[in-house]
């Protein structure tokens, strides 16, 4: 090999050690929402304590499962060597407490009517991101051979998140089969509204996420959140196939 372009590799191999992203700090807003993240896995925990203390076992174990729950986006980043965005984690801990320790310990599904319409909307949002960043990752990655149209990740982002949505219908049907719950006390038309509402959500991550592929402006919510997301990872995008369109959204001036 040139002497050349060892040299050249080797510099490349120090740009890329330079991106880890432990040399990217925090910004105020990602302080914030890991603060917020923080203090409700908190309350989460002291919740936990309380009950055992009064000795509502049950309800104690519950909360001790959700506070688990509450760590997964910390422990896959950590396991799959990806740096998880503040913003996403507060969404997902937000989600978790919200549906678990409020809707099912504290009866919110019971007590507010809407409740359930909201963490639908909620999970299809969230699903819907984590499908197109789940494609959106393999079409950037230099060592497959796929280049898939926006078009096709949006849809494979919408269909993700609807088939989870599915999934986790035919789940509550099978437990209030098997162990005689009423988790679909409202029969077919809960369940169609469930999946409607789902579908709702997973259809606007898509469009904003075409519409991220599509443009080179950075304008909505989730079209920052990915940005995010790739430049707290650059280790992973620094060789993908548009990664200098990514770079260019960035250094781009705004009209």
């Amino acid at each position: 090999m040139p002497e050349d372009s060892m040299q050249e590799d080797t510099i490349q191999e120090k740009q890329d050690d330079s991106l880890t992203t432990s040399n990217i700090p925090d910004t105020l807003v990602d302080r914030i929402d890991k603060g917020i993240s923080l203090l409700l896995k908190v309350i989460l925990a002291v919740g936990a304590i309380l009950e055992a203390i009064q000795g509502n076992w049950l309800i104690a174990i519950t909360t001790t499962g959700i506070v688990i729950v509450a760590f997964l986006p910390i422990l896959v980043g950590y396991r799959f060597h990806v740096r998880i965005p503040p913003e996403f984690e507060l969404l997902a801990v937000i989600f978790v407490y919200a549906s678990l320790f409020l809707g099912e310990v504290h009866d919110y599904y019971l007590k507010y009517w809407w409740w359930d319409m909201l963490l639908h909307a909620g999970s299809g949002l969230i699903l819907g991101i984590f499908g197109f960043l789940l494609v959106y990752v393999i079409n950037e990655h230099e060592d497959l051979e796929m280049h898939m149209k926006p078009g096709f990740v949006a849809l494979f982002a919408f269909m993700f998140a609807l088939g989870m949505g599915t999934l986790w219908e035919i789940t509550e049907f099978t437990l209030d089969q098997l162990l005689g719950m009423n988790s679909q006390g409202g029969g077919l038309v809960d369940t169609m509204s469930d999946l409607i509402i789902d579908g709702i959500g997973a259809l606007i991550i898509s469009i904003f996420g075409y519409t991220y592929l599509r443009t080179t402006q950075i304008d909505s919510f989730l079209e920052r959140w990915i940005h995010h997301f790739i430049v707290l990872n650059r280790r992973i995008f620094s060789h993908g196939k548009n990664i200098k369109k990514i770079q260019a959204r960035k250094e781009s001036p705004r009209e």
